[in-house]
């Protein structure tokens, strides 16, 4: 028996150093993964395993079947100016708790508007159910006093993660196999060397397990729950600079849309004449200017013959 053991733990050992080099030479596919959870699998024989969770064997082709439901992870940004952020900041927090949601951060702090008044700003980040993401997007919405003009930014993007997620799924049920192995070799084990090594390699591997599951968890929390960043100012900090009705930056603004003006009517006017004006002089003068060359160079042969002196009788 213990021979017998003996001669596995070499063929083990054997087994993870060629698991090694083969891990080494190939693309890993995630850096962050020690190198351990490859020999630890490599090590100990597995059993014939069923398709991982979002795969479907053809019983006929043997090519596997999309069968997964998309997992997509929404998020969403929304910067919005309201009258009182404070006030809008616990309606916020009010919704969320109302559809099943938390909320993740909030940060209240207060800015210098460009007419010299200190105005609060809040920043808060909370999640919702993701299929009450656009309800809780317009209900933050009507916190505005005016949609056209105080909601000033919006985005919503969507990240496909299924194929990240089946893919840990795999390696996870890939590793529980390898775990249940190196604990039946363990238990046959009788040195304390030898249970010694199997057990560090089950220790590295139990602990990539914990890595994955904490991925698994994490996209299907993302997936379930969407993150709305919020940015709420004052609408104080919109206002012009005022001085006894008199606002500045408007005329500033007025004066520079007045050049932009000016500059793009030159701007259009030299193209027409580039394009049209330019043609048409071309067409017209060469020609023109062909023939007065012709005729004064006519002109200049002509004064130029010399004129033979009259000859005197003797």
């Amino acid at each position: 028996m213990k021979k017998s053991i003996g001669l596995t733990l070499i063929i083990l050992s054997a087994l993870l150093f060629s698991a090694c080099a083969a891990f080494q030479s190939a693309p890993a596919q995630n850096s962050s993964e020690p190198m351990i959870a490859s020999t630890a699998m490599s090590a100990a024989p597995m059993p014939a395993m069923a398709p991982a969770s979002g795969e479907a064997v053809s019983k006929d082709l043997g090519t596997p079947a999309d069968t997964t439901d998309r997992i997509v992870i929404k998020n969403a940004n929304l910067s919005i100016a309201v009258l009182d952020p404070a006030t809008a900041m616990q309606s916020v927090i009010a919704m969320t708790e109302s559809m099943g949601g938390y909320v993740v951060s909030t940060n209240s702090y207060k800015t210098t508007s460009d007419s010299g008044v200190n105005v609060p700003v809040v920043e808060m980040t909370v999640r919702v159910p993701a299929e009450k993401l656009d309800q809780a997007m317009l209900q933050i919405k009507t916190l505005v006093p005016d949609a056209k003009t105080d909601i000033l930014s919006e985005n919503i993007s969507g990240q496909d993660v299924t194929k990240e997620y089946t893919d840990t799924e795999s390696r996870l049920n890939n590793l529980k196999a390898a775990e249940a192995q190196l604990v039946k070799i363990m238990q046959q084990a009788t040195k304390t060397e030898d249970v010694m090594a199997v057990f560090q390699q089950l220790t590295s591997v139990r602990e990539q397990i914990d890595v994955l599951q904490g991925q698994l968890n994490y996209y299907k929390e993302s997936a379930s729950l969407s993150a709305i960043t919020l940015h709420i100012q004052a609408k104080e900090a919109l206002k012009p600079i005022t001085v006894a009705g008199w606002q500045p930056g408007l005329e500033v603004q007025k004066a520079l849309q007045a050049l932009v003006d000016g500059l793009k009517f030159l701007v259009n006017l030299l193209i027409w004449l580039l394009i049209v004006l330019v043609p048409i002089v071309v067409l017209i003068g060469l020609p023109i200017f062909l023939i007065v060359r012709a005729i004064r160079r006519r002109h200049q042969v002509t004064r130029t013959v010399p004129v033979k002196a009259p000859v005197e009788k003797k």
